[in-house]
């Protein structure tokens, strides 16, 4: 899917588009360490329908999980997508398997009404969300940066879905370089389900009638530690003034490709968005975003590349 696509999307605030269970499994796999004995709270998903909620209750024992919570906002429906005309909505708590069959029976999940409707910026949900050790979703993308700055208000571990150019937010990008926020282990396209109201090309439709489209610059966003996070990104470019221009504001070398970083060179360095993927902490100091000494974004001879990202080798 294009990019554009997703943006309409976010522009139009059509922002249920439902993960499916296979994207979660490959994510989630490269956490399982940090929520043994844990509250976690899926907070945008409709607990009956949501492959979270699926995924969690199902892997429960074997994560060792002390409870799971989730709400979504005004749907008492069984229908996926929602169209939030319901006067309350309800949320999940689950505890764990009690007659030992491995399966999350429907009497084994406390079911309960909300006053309100919902919404995860209620009093009702904001104190379901002091109960929990992690949060786990995919939030609205056009409320981003209001969901993320709960997370940080409530100082909460958390797991999310979001576009990828949420790193160009200044709010998210100073939580990128302040080490509060990071991306996940699998960034880039992902499939979601779609609901009717939303029309592009490209739709898969299945047998059973869902509806299926790709999107690209998708990331997972997390305070957990992974793996990925701290693999040194093997480097095999040399620097010369050639192949390397300085910008015109700012005391740095220009690199177009991530895999161009040269590994000779001590000073600032502009590489693009995509470097966030492979950016491990021990190996480079995040200097800015995007904007030269003149306050101005970064240009070479009156040109400006897409946004970049100046950074420097550690331990240089």
């Amino acid at each position: 899917m294009q990019n554009t696509n997703l943006h309409r999307a976010r522009e139009a605030k059509k922002d249920e588009f439902y993960t499916l269970l296979p994207n979660i499994e490959l994510e989630l796999k490269h956490y399982k360490s940090h929520f043994k004995g844990k509250v976690v709270y899926c907070n945008c998903d409709d607990p009956r329908v949501s492959n979270f909620f699926h995924y969690f209750s199902y892997n429960f024992e074997w994560l060792g999980l002390k409870k799971l919570i989730t709400t979504c906002y005004k749907n008492q429906s069984m229908d996926l997508f929602s169209k939030h005309d319901k006067e309350k909505a309800i949320y999940l708590e689950y505890t764990g398997d009690k007659n030992d069959n491995r399966v999350p029976d429907a009497d084994e999940i406390g079911i309960y009404y909300l006053q309100g409707d919902g919404d995860f910026r209620s009093r009702e949900c904001i104190n379901l969300l002091k109960q929990a050790d992690i949060v786990v979703t995919n939030p609205p993308f056009s409320l981003f940066r209001e969901y993320v700055a709960q997370l940080i208000k409530y100082d909460k571990k958390f797991l999310i879905l979001g576009n990828q150019n949420a790193i160009t937010y200044k709010e998210i990008f100073k939580l990128i370089k302040g080490q509060r926020l990071w991306l996940g282990y699998n960034n880039g396209a992902q499939e979601f389900e779609i609901p009717d109201s939303f029309k592009r090309d490209n739709v898969i439709v299945n047998d059973d009638g869902k509806r299926y489209a790709k999107f690209g610059n998708i990331a997972w966003y997390t305070n957990l530690e992974h793996k990925k996070r701290n693999e040194e990104l093997i480097l095999i470019n040399t620097y010369s003034p050639e192949n390397y221009p300085k910008y015109d504001n700012y005391d740095a070398i220009e690199v177009s490709k991530v895999n161009n970083i040269p590994v000779d060179y001590s000073g600032a360095m502009g590489v693009p968005i995509t470097f966030l993927d492979k950016y491990n902490p021990n190996q480079f100091e995040i200097i800015k975003f995007r904007k030269g000494n003149d306050d101005k974004d970064l240009s070479i001879n009156g040109k400006y590349p897409y946004f970049r990202i100046l950074i420097k080798h550690k331990n240089k």
